[in-house]
């Protein structure tokens, strides 16, 4: 029961940023209460105001050029004192922050201290707000560790940020948030980069903290499925102002206004292509009308890419001459045909090895050992000159493409740049070829002319496309490619991406972590754990009939876009991950596979599965 008296209370909230064209308003009138025990979920857009709200509960907001001009920010604190956050000096918002309010952030490289360890940063929150020893901080931070399903956190206390995966680093992130239980978790997209089973157990973790404690959670997201699970009342802002605000079912049941009735017909979810064939693209709203979906046609089978065997290993340096000591088994015998037209998925968590297969196939990677064949051709065989004529034809798709842009150059430059290394068309015929790339992925030619940082992250991505598209490729590996996206945004560069593969005849490996996503886009679905396919077969197999106790665990911890349906519970019992680190002279097992139907098959290897 919660209650009445709300924890926080947001009033009239105005939040204004100055810049060259004059004052620029994040956040207008925005009003919402935050009650113990309470999970209010703000929803919208980039650029909706959603993390600038947030920031300004914390006071940070002052800190990115934003001044907070009219309105009230009521905190109940510990002692029962009512204060007006927008009004407290910094000594005072110096022992609320990480204290009584805690934040997640959505990039954890950015939230974590490059040169202190991560028990160092884990304790020092416990010594100074909880006035604990040293080694009291550091046994609780242990604890921390152990609590957000960190493998091995023994040893991750003595690493630092750079060494640990990305998953890893939110999860550490969280750790940190949580070390002294605050009244107020503020969760800035702190599920985005995670794997559905841990964001499964994160999700779960929050949520029993919030009912044990009674702490209040203040949840910033684009994933409506997690939404659906976790929220109590939703609130949806739109270019900085609230359009909507009710219970969870209210809002996904009876959505009032056209924004957020659009805002959910974007979302995939899970089952939505039970008995269909091909990928369809999403529906999208516009003008209060859903566009009728095209399925994307099934071709003739034919053989683009053939992977046999495929085995990439890292060595694990050590001792005082930094000798090879053991070999990281990053993909273990992976083979699948991908025929032209048609999209592959690899599926799996953080450390399964679906990226390094990815970059293996395209030799971005050096493989240890295998045959990558693209029409025909030897890939792995080929020297640095017949590599390079190669790689007009397979291109590949980045997670985050503001790291895999230039931002000194321009994005007409950007796009004209491969198309000037293989000596392509002159320069009009470039400068026509890239105008119709633009029109492609639907953004503006006057863009041309922008630098990456004036672009939002859905824009960004769709130039990262077009650039990937500028050869004509007849493979595209898309990594992660719409993971960081708002489900609006998301599901029109999937469209983007499954209408150009029908006109294009494109091939595309699609690696991903959003079973949604996957269910939505793919022809063939390849789940891997530990380096290793475990399970293979055409999307309605693997979605539909899922043999392996691993793909059963993944389709389990896939939230659900619909609040009647909760699945967030304290009973998901997933095995740790085994270290992929094997001694130099291990020899690995081949894979072996259990043909269920005719190209439905299953590791039945008890070493690696067992």
């Amino acid at each position: 029961m919660l209650d009445t008296e709300p924890l926080v209370s947001i009033e009239k909230l105005r939040v204004e940023f100055q810049t060259h064209d004059g004052p620029v308003t994040g956040v207008n009138e925005l009003s919402f209460d935050i009650r113990p025990g309470e999970c209010v979920c703000v929803v919208g857009e980039s650029g909706s105001g959603k993390s600038v709200s947030s920031l300004s509960l914390m006071r940070l907001v002052e800190f990115g050029g934003g001044e907070i001009t009219k309105g009230k920010l009521l905190f109940q604190r510990e002692d029962g004192e009512r204060i007006d956050i927008a009004r407290e000096d910094g000594r005072t918002m110096q022992g609320i922050r990480g204290n009584e309010i805690a934040m997640i952030f959505q990039e954890p490289m950015t939230a974590l201290n490059p040169v202190f360890t991560i028990g160092d940063q884990l304790s020092e929150g416990l010594i100074t707000h909880r006035g604990l020893t040293r080694a009291e901080a550091r046994a609780r931070a242990l604890e921390l560790l152990r609590e957000v399903r960190i493998p091995e956190p023994e040893r991750r206390l003595e690493q630092y940020p750079h060494e640990l995966s990305g998953g890893m680093r939110q999860r550490v992130v969280i750790a940190m948030a949580m070390a002294c239980r605050p009244r107020l978790l503020i969760c800035d997209e702190p599920t985005t980069a995670l794997d559905v089973t841990i964001q499964a157990e994160i999700l779960a973790l929050i949520d029993r903290l919030k009912r044990e404690n009674g702490m209040a959670v203040m949840f910033i997201t684009h994933d409506m499925a997690v939404v659906a699970q976790m929220a109590d009342r939703v609130v949806v802002m739109f270019r900085g102002n609230k359009v909507e605000e009710g219970p969870v079912t209210e809002i996904f049941e009876r959505p009032q206004q056209d924004y957020t009735k659009a805002l959910l017909a974007a979302v995939p979810r899970l089952g939505e292509m039970t008995g269909r064939d091909a990928p369809e693209p999403m529906r999208l709203m516009r003008a209060g009308e859903a566009a009728a979906p095209e399925p994307v046609a099934a071709r003739k089978p034919e053989p683009l890419l053939e992977v046999r065997h495929l085995c990439t290993r890292f060595p694990v340096k050590g001792g005082l001459l930094r000798r090879t000591v053991a070999q990281v088994h990053a993909v273990e015998d992976v083979s699948f045909t991908l025929n032209a037209g048609e999209t592959l998925s690899l599926v799996g968590e953080s450390g399964s090895g679906k990226t390094t297969a990815g970059r293996s196939v395209l030799r971005l990677v050096e493989p240890t050992s295998g045959q990558v064949q693209l029409a025909g051709q030897d890939i792995i065989a080929m020297g640095p000159g017949e590599l390079r004529r190669a790689r007009r034809n397979m291109q590949m798709i980045f997670q985050d493409p503001f790291a895999s842009l230039d931002p000194h150059m321009r994005l007409y430059d950007q796009i004209e740049e491969p198309m000037l290394n293989y000596g392509i068309g002159t320069r009009a015929e470039r400068e026509s070829r890239i105008a119709g790339l633009f029109d492609r992925v639907e953004l503006p030619r006057s863009f041309m002319r922008r630098y990456p940082h004036e672009m939002s992250g859905g824009q960004r991505q769709r130039i990262a496309i077009a650039r990937a598209l500028a050869l004509n490729p007849r493979l595209v590996v898309a990594d992660e490619a719409v993971s960081a996206l708002d489900v609006s945004v998301q599901a029109q560069v999937l469209n983007l991406l499954m209408e150009l593969q029908r006109e294009l005849g494109i091939a595309m490996l699609f690696i991903s972590h959003d079973m949604a996503v996957v269910e939505r886009v793919s022809h063939q679905v390849a789940v891997m754990y530990l380096g290793r396919i475990v399970e293979i077969g055409s999307r309605r197999q693997v979605f539909e009939n899922p043999q392996h106790s691993y793909t059963r665990q993944l389709m389990s911890a896939v939230p659900v876009a619909d609040p009647r349906q909760k699945k967030i519970s304290e009973d998901l019992r997933f095995r740790p991950i085994p270290s992929p680190i094997f001694p130099v002279d291990y020899a690995a097992l081949p894979s072996v596979y259990h043909e269920v139907a005719p190209g439905h098959r299953v590791l039945v290897d008890p070493v690696t599965h067992g």
